[in-house]
């Protein structure tokens, strides 16, 4: 195979459309549009969802559950995760420098996932119960 050998596979590229430019082409005259009607012409628009008038249906159906808005305010940071890390006191700063959590996080909390074997001193991170005694386990602690 040589580079200048190269090309698409048979049916992978296609032509543009050009719409009307004479009956030869079998898009002309009305350009595939039909005759007539909203969709015929131009800036015949409506918008998503519009159903002619009829309540729709997306305000048909009733409204379900909450969302809460500081749902990606709180990352999540396994025990494995502070295993890798090469300091010894872990803060919200730490966890960004090293990657572990997106930029934007406000808040961490250390959940129970993988092992713990050193000790580290966790400030200012919220603690599931089970990480909580793997951390008191290993001879780490939280310092708030």
């Amino acid at each position: 195979m040589n580079l200048n050998n190269i090309q698409p596979a048979a049916g992978a590229k296609h032509y543009k459309r050009r719409v009307g430019r004479g009956i030869g082409s079998g898009l002309g005259k009305t350009c595939g549009r039909g005759h007539k009607g909203q969709k015929s012409r131009a800036g015949g628009f409506h918008k998503v969802g519009f159903e002619g008038g009829q309540m729709p249906l997306q305000r048909r159906l009733p409204k379900r559950g909450f969302v809460s808005l500081t749902r990606n305010d709180t990352a999540q940071v396994r025990l494995s995760d502070l295993q890798n890390m090469p300091v010894e006191t872990i803060d919200l700063l730490a966890l960004k420098q090293a990657g572990v959590i997106h930029a934007n996080a406000l808040f961490a909390k250390v959940i129970l996932c993988g092992e713990l074997t050193r000790a580290v001193k966790l400030q200012g991170l919220m603690l599931t119960k089970g990480a909580l005694a793997a951390v008191q386990a290993a001879g780490g602690s939280l310092a708030e």
